[in-house]
């Protein structure tokens, strides 16, 4: 009866942690890495100079690469052209320079920030007024806003805000890994930063809004489409053409 009943609370006990686990991602893909043991990159062209615009389109330029793509996101917003807003660097090369100046739109909700990957695979977020360029950085994308800093929302989100929308965007854990999410439905700047501060993110950036795709067949998670500049992707084994 004993051994019965024992049984019966390991079930019962899994259910529950499995369902509060569903419970928990319902609203949300999410993916977790880390750099020093995953292929972490950024893409915005291809070797023709040819700019990408979709996951379907990265998907196609990595599997003649003969890499198995595992994950990719929108890394950030463009302009005109898919052009990359802010700075962006790519295999240590500097392709777009660092906006500093004040506009509209969520771009330029204060603080700003840059999510970059140094020479050896270390990730950070950190507000543009603090960044300087380096030739460690292998990897960089400037968007807006800060969602966390130092583990604190935003000061310019309003937890009643009506502003929802489709969101994406990436943070770091206090042991130096990396969680992309993406809302599975529209949400508010205040709400979305709270779900990555409840993960226990320290830092956290927006990257886009409804425009954002992800790409997580683990998760049976495949947008293909979209129109972007930058775009994130972590693979199987090293991309080919970055040294």
């Amino acid at each position: 009866m004993h051994q019965k009943t024992s049984k019966l609370l390991f079930i019962l006990l899994f259910l529950f942690f499995f369902s509060c686990k569903e419970e928990e991602n319902k609203d949300f893909v999410v993916y977790k890495t880390n750099a020093k043991n995953q292929n972490v990159y950024f893409f915005w062209k291809d070797d023709k100079n040819k700019i990408l615009k979709s996951i379907g389109n990265l998907k196609k330029y990595t599997n003649q690469n003969k890499q198995k793509l595992l994950f990719a996101t929108n890394g950030g917003m463009y302009t005109i052209g898919n052009v990359p807003k802010g700075l962006y660097i790519e295999n240590f090369k500097k392709l777009k320079a660092l906006d500093t100046l004040s506009g509209e739109g969520n771009f330029y909700i204060q603080p700003n920030g840059i999510f970059f990957i140094t020479k050896d695979n270390t990730c950070q977020i950190i507000d543009t007024k603090h960044f300087k360029w380096c030739k460690n950085i292998k990897f960089a994308t400037q968007s807006g806003p800060l969602l966390l800093i130092n583990g604190n929302i935003n000061t310019s989100f309003h937890e009643p805000s009506r502003n929802l929308n489709i969101r994406n965007g990436v943070g770091i854990f206090r042991n130096g890994e990396v969680v992309f999410v993406m809302s599975k439905k529209e949400i508010n700047f205040y709400d979305f930063a709270s779900y990555f501060k409840k993960i226990g993110c320290q830092n956290a950036l927006y990257l886009d809004g409804f425009v954002s795709r992800t790409y997580l067949p683990e998760k049976n998670w495949m947008q293909e489409d979209g129109n972007f500049g930058v775009m994130i992707a972590v693979m199987e084994s090293k991309f080919n053409n970055y040294k």
